[in-house]
Formats: C-alpha cells, sequence, structure tokens
C-alpha cells in the first residue's frame, strides 16, 4: 500500500473550510473535534474577537490563547524617537515580573529616566553559493562586489520598504556565503528580506557565468537562534539604553549601596564568561518576551533579541551609570500581529500603533530591559528574590511550592 493512501492515514481529520476557514463556526467545529477525541474540557477556550481578524496569523484556528496582561511603570524615556513617560503593558504567567519590573522603572524615573539610542538597523537573509573549487568561490565574491549596485536594484524591486544596505561575504571551502543586509522600515522584515534576497540570488544564478547552485539560507542569518555573528553585526535593531542611578535613591528604593552593586556586578561578569551565556546582564528575556506576547510581536525572536551587554561604571560621585545594549532586536509597529486587537490597543498604549514607530517601540523595549536588570540585581544582592517570589508568585493554594 503506498503511503499516500488516503486509507492508510491515522487519527482525526481536523475540519476545514477552503472557502473561509476563519469564522467562529469553524472554530467551534475544530474544538468539538478535539473534545470528542481527547476528551479535553475546551469550554475555556474562546475566540475573544472576530477569527477574520487572524486571518494570516494562524491555520486551524481554535480559539486564543489568554494571558495575564498586567502593566508597569511609569518609565520615563528620553530618546530619539521614544519620549515621555511610559506604561509598558507586560504578558506574563510568572508572578512577581511586573511588579519587579514596575520597581525599577519608577527608580529609573526618580533618577531622571533612561535614555536610549537607535544606534543601527540590519535585517538579514544569508544565501550560500557552491562552487567546484575555492579559488572560483573567491573569485564569485570579487564578482558579486562589483555587480552590487545590480544585485541592489533585483532586490529592492521586491519590496516597498527594503532598501538593500550592503552585502557582507564569508568562504569556508568552495561555499561562499552571502549576508545581505536590508533595512525593512516599521516591519520585522524576514519575509521582505527573503522575497528580495530570493530574487537577488535568481539574478545572480542566471547572470554569473558558472550559474552556481545555492540555498537561499545558509544558516548564516541565524533567523530565530542566538549567534555570535548577530551580536557583532545587528540583526534587527542595535538599540543602548543608559541611566545614571542616584546612590541616594537606589539606597532609598533598593537598599542597596552602589559600591556593593558594583562589586557584585563583576563576579555576575566573571560568571557569564565561565557559563558561555549570551548576554552579561540578569533577564532580558522576561521583559521582551512579555512586551512581545502583548504588543504582537513574533515571540520566537525572543531567541536572538534577549541578547543584551551590560556595560557599568562607579562614578566618581558614588552614582551608578548602567547601560544595557541589545545588539538583535527584532520588533515592529506593522505587519504580523500587531494588527490583532489586544496587540493593537497595547501598542496604542504605548502611542508605537503603525507606520513611523518601530524606533520608538525598540526603544521602550530596551529602556525596560534595563528596569528589569536594575531591579532584579537590587533584589538579589538585599536577599529579596526569593521572598519575592514567595510572596508574589504562588497562585496554588496548598501547595510547597518547593
Amino acid at each position: 500500500m503506498s503511503t499516500t493512501d488516503s486509507s492508510a492515514r491515522t487519527g482525526p481529520h481536523i475540519p476545514r473550510d477552503p472557502a473561509d476557514d476563519h469564522t467562529e463556526a469553524m472554530a467551534r467545529r475544530r474544538r468539538a473535534m478535539l473534545t470528542e477525541y481527547t476528551g479535553a474540557d475546551l469550554s475555556s477556550v474562546t475566540t475573544g474577537f472576530d477569527p477574520a481578524a487572524a486571518r494570516g496569523n494562524i491555520e486551524n484556528f481554535i480559539g486564543v490563547a489568554q494571558v495575564p496582561l498586567g502593566v508597569a511603570g511609569p518609565l520615563r524615556i528620553h530618546g530619539e524617537h521614544a519620549r515621555g513617560d511610559f506604561l509598558i503593558p507586560l504578558a506574563t504567567t510568572e508572578g512577581a515580573l511586573v511588579a519587579s519590573y514596575s520597581r525599577g522603572m519608577r527608580l529609573l524615573t526618580a533618577c531622571g529616566g533612561v535614555s536610549t539610542t537607535v544606534v543601527e538597523e540590519s535585517m538579514q537573509r544569508g544565501p550560500v553559493f557552491s562552487f567546484a573549487s575555492a579559488a572560483a568561490a573567491r573569485d564569485f565574491g570579487a564578482w558579486v562586489s562589483a555587480r552590487f549596485d545590480e544585485i541592489k536594484r533585483v532586490a529592492e524591486g521586491t519590496t516597498r520598504h527594503g532598501r538593500l544596505r550592503d552585502i557582507d561575504q564569508f568562504q569556508v571551502g568552495p561555499l561562499r556565503y552571502l549576508r545581505l543586509n536590508f533595512t525593512t522600515g516599521d516591519a520585522a522584515g524576514q519575509n521582505l528580506t527573503s522575497r528580495a534576497a530570493a530574487a537577488a540570488c535568481q539574478w545572480i544564478a542566471a547572470t554569473h557565468p558558472a550559474h552556481p547552485a545555492y540555498l537561499l539560507s545558509g544558516n548564516i542569518d541565524t533567523d530565530k537562534k542566538h549567534s555570535q555573528i548577530n551580536t557583532l553585526l545587528t540583526r534587527g535593531r542595535r538599540v543602548v539604553a543608559e541611566a545614571v542611578l542616584s546612590r541616594a535613591a537606589l539606597h532609598d528604593a533598593m537598599g542597596v549601596d552602589t559600591a556593593e552593586l558594583f562589586r557584585w556586578r563583576q563576579a555576575g561578569a566573571t560568571g557569564t564568561l565561565l557559563a558561555g551565556a549570551a548576554g552579561n546582564g540578569a533577564h532580558a528575556a522576561n521583559g521582551l518576551a512579555a512586551l512581545f506576547i502583548a504588543t504582537g510581536q513574533d515571540a520566537a525572536n525572543v531567541a536572538e533579541s534577549h541578547a543584551s551587554l551590560t556595560y557599568t561604571q562607579l562614578l566618581d560621585s558614588g552614582d551608578y551609570y548602567w547601560s544595557v545594549t541589545l545588539p538583535a532586536l527584532i520588533v515592529a509597529t506593522c505587519g504580523g500581529g500587531t494588527g490583532l486587537p489586544t496587540q493593537r490597543a497595547c501598542l496604542d498604549l504605548l502611542g508605537c500603533a503603525g507606520p513611523g514607530n518601530a524606533g520608538k517601540l525598540a526603544e521602550i523595549c530596551a529602556a525596560t530591559v534595563l528596569a528589569g536588570e536594575v531591579s532584579l540585581a537590587a533584589a538579589v544582592i538585599h536577599g529579596d528574590w526569593v521572598a519575592a517570589h514567595e510572596r508574589l508568585g504562588r497562585n496554588r493554594p496548598g501547595a510547597s511550592g518547593r
């Protein structure tokens, strides 16, 4: 029997309507099938909004995952794009997270706020071309460099917003890896760059005398996974958030002295080196994941975006300079999940909905990460870390929590 024969299929059939699959009726049919097949009670799974709004975001729609949504702040930001006092929506199931970030935000605001800067912007697709010899691959690299303007024209012909900035090249044996770097406006840009890079690669393969074979992604773009190349060369946006913590304000709010904070900072930095971690901070992924879910970002991009570099100084005044650099922050204010009702409302809350606001959202993300780093570091040093989770992070009466 052929393995493609329909009689060989096992398991239930997921109902679909080829004409219009994003309807309340189809969601109910799929939930009913799941309950019949598994016995699971799906009464708490509801659509929450017109399922048609999710077209292009999900297939086989059955409802929405309800994640608790809180607000932290206020957080004062002095940015190139984000300016003012912000209340930050965070979607999470981790007790104490919103309270911790809010505490850090209040301290930063009391110290004058956070300065934010978008340093660089770049989204990649990284094709790889194969040749018969290393020399042929090397010569191909020179050929590509000489024809950059033509490649740029072809790539940009597929998009209204993408612009090919430059092309990095790397060689291994007879393989030549290209890293096409684009700016993508207010979109995250992975789909945009894939389409543009595909057109560029087709033109290159057809035009080059060797008509080389290629893969559209040779994995040097490291999509949705952390890499050192993204830390060095940027993916998405490279954003810096920095602030000076007043010694008196830090002590009043957190019970910690700046000298103590700096001393333990050295120990933490050494531990990061020992562990080979993606960043030398505490928990950038926490705030980013919560903010990503609230604002309709692709949650898988936290894998790249959470990489962070902390730099601090104990100033002669006794105050404390603290900066966080996010070298691969991928956010959007158009496309993806940003148009879904709750996520659009959260973007509206931040003043970041729609075109022209991706830089602003990036700066808010970086400032939020800095607030979380300040709060957690102080809690660990002061001994509040475990106590706060015991008090705020346990929602199961009678459970030991051990």
